[in-house]
């Protein structure tokens, strides 16, 4: 949300920088993030005086030029060489100094090109300055001449100052959804207002005053429960134009862009006073009726972007006196209006409307039509409901300031149920207790009476909090005390006076963050890349691997699509889409990573699960694993490129062994699962192409699945030391006839319990498949790498080891070696 440091200064005193008082909000719990400098014109008008034309005389060797001398309040007259007709002694003149930056607009109006002001010599005339037209210095279009100004302003004054340009300030505040109290100008002044211990300037009202009942129409709510405040008024004979410069740069300051005087003014309250408003044309109110009610599921209305949407039987909506429901309805409640009942420039007659919404109402309706307004981003958060009125009163005031018109009706206000201030006990040793330390209690009383809050039934022990219904998210005892908190400031909390080692929390044995910290930059620097997604997916995801899943899904009750409307189950397709965006932009090569969580809930036999969430890491390559060179071709990653990768993390977790079995098929056209004491560590493999094809990826991919959970439990952060062996290994290569169904993994399994003291390392460097070896038939070539930590392996040794092996493998696998 934007806040103007120019429009805060007219609700309270502000001497403070914008940056000063952008820390003071911070401190408040109004995070600042961000201060941009706004300037009514570029540049500013940075070096740019007023000044008076002294001499001029005709340049001698130019007919169409002058040379001048202008006081500019310095010590000595600037000689100036100008070539406008209009030019003579003794005008009062804008001067652009040397070394001024211009920003001109040409003749539609636009910026044009900027240019600096130098020291110069025109026809042998020296020049110290430029006399500057309209369109120059970028406040018009005229190039007819310099601008001739009637004042008696000091010679020297800035010009910004003599145009009123001073610039303003942008403050962006990362508004919390709670802290809607604060989605304004007069919120955010409340806030200051009690952290600065300054009093308020409201805007007045008192002005107001109905001038006629020339146009009273018949109001009506017939749903209260939807809209327990609806108020208005009409306001007849005022022309709906261009807004005022002063109401344009108010609008322009928070970026929001001028439309025409009235609507310009509903905006301009609603960031004002934090009160969404909306103006109907009354000339298009059917049978002078504006009725608050809901319409027959499915009935169509056109919104002011032009869509045709059909509204649901719970839609909040103003409407007319129409017979027919689609010709009755006119906007939707709080949201968003109607194209036909909308102000124009031929619009002579409104009928302004203020109200109070049910934020229930208003959230259920923005969401289904996915919709997001600023007047829909107030109500549904919760309004104050004390405000329409005076919202009201302020907004005709302005409408008649820069529009014209009386006010042609009384105040309706419809408003049966009124809503109350929120009371909530407070007692003082729990104050004390949660913030750390007693603060006085008269300075908790000035805090909570500058922050609206009036403190009832005092007593020693507490009092009650009458809390006022603009402030929605103070309801409880621990919400009191952060109000004290905030205002008070956090930094005025001291640390203990005894602090010390025993006062600090514990630290963990293993540090999940340190770890996921060093796999990170492993991978990274390995070629992969970091990605963050969604935790929301698609349904149809989860339907295709739905008899892998661990149980049911996660569903929004109130998605912002079909397309986001579940917690994802798996970081599978995260990483598919991401690749797929990538591809799309022949970014074909890529290898990337992602921790991220997993939702579902669990089953049960009584249908009530249990929500759970983990976290995952996943590891997704596609494309080729070495570029394209003159040098070699490229080389397609393969899937022994994807399982170095995952040795790399194992490596970081001091895991050396594990036991696999194939992946399951569903996730994987081939692939091996590793298991640490029978309990599944990672899977990977080449995707199915089938669900590749789900996200329109045509390159094939592979995957990993980390569960980082089991990960972090296998590690240990004691490291262990081996002496480097003084013995030499020894390599020895067998080639063995299997049947196609066994497996490597069985084969070294085997080998190590063959073989528990001298076998290191058991590896397959080559696997053949042919007609000679006969049907159903494969070789392995595998090395096995022996050694002794304690002496030099014999001949003997060797041979009898290899001997056990070999018979192990021809008796268990039916193996037959070949020599």
């Amino acid at each position: 949300m934007e806040v103007s440091y120019k429009w805060l200064q007219e609700y309270i005193e502000l001497p403070e920088s914008p940056e000063e008082v952008g820390k003071r909000l911070t401190g408040t719990g109004l995070e600042v993030e961000g201060i941009e400098k706004i300037e009514a014109i570029p540049g500013g008008l940075a070096g740019v005086v007023i000044g008076q034309v002294l001499t001029c005389e005709k340049h001698p060797d130019a007919d169409k030029l002058s040379i001048t001398t202008v006081d500019v309040g310095g010590d000595q007259p600037l000689n100036i060489v100008c070539g406008a007709p209009n030019v003579a002694a003794g005008q009062k003149v804008v001067v652009a100094l040397v070394g001024a930056t211009l920003h001109p607009t040409n003749g539609a109006g636009t910026p044009a090109e900027p240019f600096q002001i130098k020291k110069a010599k025109i026809r042998g005339a020296a020049s110290e300055g430029m006399i500057c037209a309209e369109d120059e210095i970028g406040l018009g279009t005229s190039h007819a001449g310099i601008m001739v100004l009637d004042t008696d302003v000091p010679n020297g004054t800035p010009a910004a100052s003599y145009f009123n340009l001073e610039a303003d300030y942008q403050i962006a505040i990362g508004l919390t959804p709670n802290r809607i109290d604060a989605a304004s100008h007069l919120g955010v002044a409340r806030d200051l207002k009690a952290a600065l211990n300054r009093p308020l300037r409201w805007p007045s009202v008192d002005a107001f005053a109905v001038q006629n009942q020339d146009l009273t129409l018949d109001v009506r709510v017939e749903a209260p429960e939807a809209c327990p405040r609806y108020t208005g008024l009409t306001i007849s004979g005022l022309s709906v134009g261009e807004s005022p410069d002063w109401l344009k740069q108010r609008l322009l300051s928070i970026g929001l862009n001028p439309i025409n005087n009235v609507v310009d003014v509903t905006n301009f309250v609603c960031h004002d006073l934090g009160q969404p408003l909306h103006a109907f044309d009354a000339d298009k109110i059917t049978g002078g009726q504006v009725i608050v009610k809901t319409l027959p599921e499915g009935t169509p209305f056109v919104t002011l972007d032009g869509v045709e949407r059909k509204l649901t039987a719970t839609d909040l909506m103003i409407c007319n006196g129409a017979a027919e429901p689609a010709e009755a309805a006119m906007c939707i409640a709080g949201v968003f209006g109607g194209q036909t009942s909308g102000v124009t420039t031929a619009t002579t007659r409104i009928f302004l409307e203020s109200a109070y919404f049910s934020p229930t109402s208003v959230r259920k309706t923005a969401q289904h039509h996915g919709l997001k307004t600023d007047a829909s981003f107030r109500f549904e958060r919760g309004t104050d409901p004390n405000m329409p009125v005076f919202a009201l009163k302020r907004a005709a005031l302005l409408i008649q300031a820069v529009a014209g018109g009386t006010i042609s009706s009384d105040i309706t206000d419809i408003y049966p149920q009124p809503i109350e201030p929120f009371r909530v006990v407070v007692r003082y040793r729990n104050v004390d207790r949660l913030i750390g330390i007693r603060i006085d209690r008269d300075e908790i009383h000035r805090i909570l009476e500058a922050l609206d809050i009036q403190a009832e039934d005092r007593t020693d022990e507490g009092f009650v909090a009458v809390v006022p219904p603009y402030r929605v998210d103070v309801t409880r005892e621990a919400d009191v005390t952060e109000e004290i908190l905030r205002i008070y400031g956090l930094d005025n909390v001291p640390l203990s006076a005894h602090l010390g080692a025993d006062s600090l929390s514990e630290f963990p044995a293993t540090d999940p963050n340190q770890l996921q910290s060093r796999v990170g930059q492993a991978l990274a620097a390995n070629g992969f890349f970091e990605i963050l997604t969604l935790s929301l997916t698609r349904p149809s995801y989860h339907n295709a691997i739905r008899q892998i899943l661990p149980g049911a899904d996660v569903t929004l009750l109130n998605p912002l699509s079909e397309e986001l409307s579940v917690m994802r189950q798996t970081l599978l397709f995260s990483a598919l889409e991401t690749l797929v965006y990538n591809s799309n932009r022949r970014q074909k090569d890529l290898s990337v990573f992602e921790f991220g969580k997993v939702y579902y809930k669990a089953d049960s036999d009584n249908g009530t699960g249990k929500y759970v969430e983990k976290m995952r890491l996943s590891l997704a390559m596609m494309g080729n694993q070495q570029a394209e060179s003159w040098l070699t071709k490229g080389q397609p990653i393969a899937f022994h490129d994807l399982a170095t990768a995952v040795q790399r993390v194992l490596n970081l977790f001091r895991i050396r062994t594990f036991d696999t079995q194939p992946a399951d098929a569903t996730l994987f056209q081939y692939g091996l699962t590793y298991l640490v004491n029978k309990k599944p560590l990672v899977s990977l493999g080449l995707v199915q192409p089938k669900l590749t094809r789900l996200v329109d990826l045509k390159q094939p991919v592979f995957y990993a699945d980390f569960d980082w959970e089991a990960l972090l439990k296998q590690y240990s952060a004691k490291a262990r030391y081996e002496e480097v062996p003084r013995f030499p290994e020894v390599r020895r290569d067998l080639s063995l006839v299997l049947d196609q169904a066994v497996t490597f993994e069985q084969i070294s399994r085997l080998a190590y319990q063959t073989e528990r003291k001298l076998l290191r390392t058991v590896n397959v460097f080559d696997v053949y498949e042919g007609e000679n070896l006969g049907a159903g038939k494969k070789s392995y070539s595998v090395s096995f790498t022996l050694q002794d930590p304690t002496q030099t392996l014999t001949d003997a040794a060797i041979d009898k080891t290899m001997q056990r092996l070999m018979s192990t493998f021809e008796k268990d696998l039916g193996a037959v070696i070949r020599k």
